[in-house]
């Protein structure tokens, strides 16, 4: 099949024909060769039957690749399409991390089922990490890695990896241990093979590591191993003893979901737990309804001040012309404020104790913002509707862009002081309270400035 923009829309339709003929021969053949990414691709625009008969076709060192590669709910989905015994195979091959993974994605009897038929030593592992708390760094470590002792010359510990190629995550940085297994040091494997051969120890090549503790925030890790360029972040105790590492892919694995769920969140929506084409109607409708009947219920705000200001439009209706441009303006501003300052507390650029300067410098940046904004209103409306309108237009566009700018600055730097995720503090209800606030000063201005 020709490797063209337009490849994975002819392999997929092809796909199909193939499964309602049953050409399960020719179609095995034809998912062979395919590269995981395009497997992947493949697999998440089946149906569930479909992507199961799929799934069995694939040589095992492919669909395992496959599988680690898809998000965990759409492997548990997968799961139910397969027998006991392939179900059993494909989870004893998985890491003890992305076993943890689909496990809190899967139905309590089938995870334990699944538990009950792994060895002993793959059970111990995966038990490690479920020790942990469900968004702490220790349940997405690996602890399947090779460590070597600081004593050892590094031919020994060349040796010492060598026999344990099986039983790692990766093996180009490697924990150094003292004699109480405390991490003291990382080494490399490059580092390694070019002091063979002397009488090198790790402990004279090794470096200073860079660790966690075990309990810490998933996300935060990852950031650190991300912005570090780490290939691997040492997981240790309160005792600073390793008990994982996490490594790069699966760092940035923890960025993307918590960045998704961030985009979803500001946009006023819970995310998918799928890929967008493998998602039912009914789980979009479910992740959409809830925000939009709050923000709806919040919306009334806005009503119940037009009601309270009935008198005030009735007397110069051509106020009401202006509410559009002013409630979409500050709301922009608020939004603007809230995702600049939500990604730099997941960039951890700012924390909660920065308040102080945040809000003077989002008072400042909204307060200037206001007088660009504000001297052009003025200036247009002015022309149109006589000066006093365009000073309340004017008044009011600063008076509301230094408010939403404090607003949105705010709103995140209080949930993540909450321990609440910033997104969802973050632009639909910033939107809603500036709406609100908005018109009050609006109204209040305009009752000043044309004396109503």
């Amino acid at each position: 099949m020709a490797r063209n923009g337009d490849a994975s829309a002819i392999k997929l339709g092809t796909i199909k024909r193939a499964l309602r003929e049953q050409r399960l021969t020719e179609l095995a053949s034809w998912l062979a060769p395919l590269r995981t990414a395009e497997l992947v691709r493949i697999l998440e625009r089946l149906s569930r039957q479909d992507r199961a008969i799929a799934y069995r076709l694939l040589p095992k060192d492919s669909a395992l690749e496959a599988f680690e590669a898809l998000d965990p709910g759409f492997q548990g989905d997968l799961l139910h399409g397969l027998q006991d015994q392939e179900v059993a195979t494909v989870f004893a091959r998985l890491g003890p991390d992305d076993r943890v993974s689909l496990l809190d994605e899967l139905p309590a009897a089938v995870a334990s089922r699944l538990l009950q038929g792994l060895g002993r030593k793959d059970s111990d592992l995966t038990g490690v990490v479920l020790g942990y708390a469900a968004g702490s760094i220790g349940r997405r470590m690996s602890p399947w890695y090779i460590s070597v002792h600081q004593d050892l010359s590094a031919e020994a510990a060349l040796s010492h990896v060598y026999s344990k190629l099986d039983d790692a995550e990766t093996v180009y940085t490697l924990p150094v241990l003292d004699n109480n297994r405390r991490l003291v040091g990382v080494v490399s494997l490059r580092d390694l093979m070019r002091s063979q051969g002397g009488s090198v120890t790790v402990q004279q090549i090794m470096r200073p590591p860079y660790a966690v503790l075990a309990s810490s925030d998933a996300e935060s890790a990852a950031r650190r191993c991300a912005d570090l360029k780490l290939l691997a972040l040492m997981v240790v105790d309160d005792e600073y003893r390793l008990v994982g590492l996490l490594t790069v892919d699966d760092a940035l694995r923890i960025i993307e979901k918590a960045d998704s769920e961030d985009q979803a969140r500001i946009a006023g929506s819970e995310p998918l737990r799928r890929p967008y084409l493998s998602t039912p109607v009914r789980s979009l409708v479910k992740s959409r309804v809830i925000w939009l009947t709050v923000l709806a219920v919040g919306a009334t705000l806005t009503v119940q001040v037009l009601e309270s200001f009935e008198s005030t439009l009735s007397q110069m209706v051509v106020l009401s012309v202006f509410i559009p441009l002013l409630i979409g303006t500050g709301g922009n501003t608020g939004n603007q404020a809230a995702t600049t300052i939500t990604r730099a507390l997941a960039l951890g650029d700012v924390v909660p104790r920065d308040i102080a300067q945040v809000l003077t410098r989002e008072a400042r940046t909204g307060l200037s913002l206001g007088l660009i904004l504000g001297t052009a209103g003025f200036g247009l409306t002015a022309m149109i509707y006589g000066v006093p309108v365009g000073t309340v237009i004017g008044l009011t566009l600063v008076a509301v862009c230094t408010l939403a700018a404090t607003v949105g600055g705010l709103m995140p730097l209080a949930a993540k002081s909450l321990r609440t995720d910033p997104a969802v503090f973050s632009n639909p209800f910033i939107t809603t309270f500036v709406d609100a606030a908005g018109l009050v000063i609006y109204f209040l201005i305009a009752r000043a400035v044309l004396q109503l």
